[in-house]
């Protein structure tokens, strides 16, 4: 069979922003089935289900009370079978969140934790003996703030949680713990879904020994962290080797269930690429995994290029997924604004570039229609984080609000209640209704692209050789069986003048180029221009060169 994820795309559904069908203002499966057709007519392989289980919603359901149950928010089971049933009739494969380095602290396995030392699911969690002076085993703080260790009174010790104090960690040293892991697992996998997103993959083991983390060398030389959290190299807290014994049990499983995959989310600011590549690599452990070197504010050619030739030079048999935006981050068309005197430049360049990278891509809703991160106030903020360090970090609201279908006043068709974040002027005037109408709109460009991509394999499982630009051009060849692709990017809201030599006779920049012109042996790139090349793999070797 073949690995329809290899260089597949996969479109990140937010479902409580999606679309509501019930009026109580939170998006929900029926609403996303409704709009189904908009995400088939991006021509994308796979939808990927942010959290949809049994939750109390403290972290917007990142907070699992019950893997085997939808929350009555989002629906049913039945739905959860319908959605995949009509996705799968769309050619559209269905992927879902699975979080479960851990869980709600009202899921029954905690509940039951928390009583006392003896009970069957004593060691499930993460406890520990108080110092004596009463203070946590050590200096491991949560990512949402204050210390990772709250205090059991019944238990008469700490239990560790890398999020918020309502989010305790599972043990994964108990293989207890791992088996019920892989059998919530199985329970979707029966259900039909083909595969997974894990959630914090290598927050799974932490160390036996609790042993307390170094400080942040990066971070010493600057006066403060807006989160204490970034202050230390979390050297024994996450990212542990034991991790990868666990995920080939993983890859196991879905092996026998075929055509399924998994990617996961690397969050270690230190090594991320490395654990990307490890965790990828042999064939045995996760299909794929993506980090957050491309979700920052970074937007230089230097930092594209290491960072892809670092993943493949660690794990050359390795497979990423790279996005520039998701549910936790500021929206790319925010981050990026400075490089850009043009937003539509910007974000039709940024979706050329994602999609001709060596490997496989996520979008995130709202991307197609270059949504932009929204404004709120305080008071309309819902995100523990942001709620937590605001203003200096808003939190992830911003790249959370409801997608805009349709023109006029709010919510837009998003919803007949009031949506439970508000939809704004500036992203309510980039509705689905008015792109559809418009031939030149970023929605139909993102139809265009993704068409353009599917007639070019080699965009898709090709290799990936980069030239040694100055900045702030990107110059790289994708190299396949049949053809070579050379891509070609101005990194900035000026002109840049590019040469190019070694093009065949009578090669022009690919139509889905943006302001690019090639004259002789030099290339004219506008503000956030770029210019495909199509050439025969047997063509003679280009040469691109700029200095600034």
């Amino acid at each position: 069979m073949a690995e329809w994820w290899r260089g597949g795309v996969i479109y990140q559904v937010y479902p409580r922003s999606f679309q509501d069908s019930n009026g109580d203002g939170v998006g929900d499966l029926p609403g996303i089935i409704r709009r189904l057709d908009h995400i088939a007519s991006l021509g994308v392989d796979c939808i990927w289900l942010s959290p949809i289980t049994q939750s109390p919603q403290a972290d917007m359901g990142y907070d699992v009370s019950d893997y085997r149950e939808v929350d009555r928010l989002f629906g049913s089971l039945h739905d959860f079978d319908s959605l995949v049933a009509q996705a799968h009739a769309r050619g559209i494969k269905v992927i879902m969140d699975q979080v479960v380095s851990h869980t709600s602290d009202l899921h029954p396995w905690f509940e039951e934790s928390r009583l006392n030392r003896t009970n069957a699911k004593a060691d499930w969690y993460v406890w520990a003996d108080p110092l004596k002076d009463g203070s946590p085993p050590n200096n491991w703080p949560a990512v949402f703030g204050g210390r990772a260790w709250e205090w059991n009174p019944t238990r008469g010790q700490y239990y560790l949680h890398n999020f918020l104090a309502s989010q305790p960690d599972l043990n994964f040293h108990n293989q207890d713990v791992q088996q019920a892991v892989l059998d919530v697992m199985r329970f979707w996998l029966e259900r039909g879904i083909d595969g997974f997103r894990l959630d914090t993959v290598n927050y799974y083991f932490h160390d036996k020994k609790l042993r307390s983390n170094p400080p942040n060398k990066l971070q010493e030389h600057l006066p403060y962290a807006v989160n204490p959290y970034d202050m230390q190299e979390h050297k024994f807290s996450k990212s542990q080797p034991e991790n990868l014994d666990f995920l080939r049990r993983v890859r196991k499983l879905l092996n026998e269930y075929p055509g399924t995959t998994s990617v996961g989310e690397v969050g270690d600011s230190h090594k991320s690429v490395q654990l990307m590549a490890e965790y990828t690599s042999g064939g045995d452990t996760l299909h794929m995994c993506y980090g957050f070197d491309f979700l920052g504010p970074d937007f230089t050619a230097a930092h594209f290029r290491t960072r892809i030739e670092q993943f493949f030079k660690a794990g050359p048999d390795g497979w990423p997924c790279w996005s520039f935006s998701n549910h936790d981050v500021p929206r790319h068309l925010t981050r990026w604004a400075p490089h850009s005197q043009s937003l539509s430049n910007l974000g039709r360049q940024t979706a050329a570039l994602l999609l001709s990278l060596k490997g496989s891509v996520c979008l995130y809703q709202g991307e197609e229609l270059g949504l932009t991160e929204t404004d709120l106030l305080f008071e309309e903020l819902t995100d523990p984080r942001g709620i937590r360090f605001w203003p200096e970090d808003k939190g992830r609201d911003g790249c959370r609000t409801p997608i805009p279908w349709e023109a006029g006043e709010p919510p837009n068709g998003f919803t007949t209640g009031t949506p439970w974040l508000p939809i704004k002027a500036e992203q309510a005037a980039l509705n689905v209704a008015a792109q559809n109408a418009d031939g030149a709109s970023m929605l139909a460009f993102y139809r265009q692209i993704l068409v353009w991509r599917r007639a070019h394999p080699v965009l898709c499982d090709g290799d990936i050789a980069f030239y040694k630009t100055g900045e702030p051009v990107l110059a790289f060849r994708r190299l396949g069986d049949g053809e070579t692709m050379l891509a070609v990017f101005n990194l900035s809201g000026e002109a840049r003048e590019v040469a190019v030599t070694g093009l065949p006779n009578g090669t022009e920049p690919e139509p889905i180029s943006q302001s690019a012109v090639l004259a002789r042996k030099s290339l004219a790139l506008g503000p956030n221009g770029y210019a495909f090349f199509a050439l025969p793999a047997d063509a003679p070797a280009v040469k691109v060169s700029y200095k600034p």
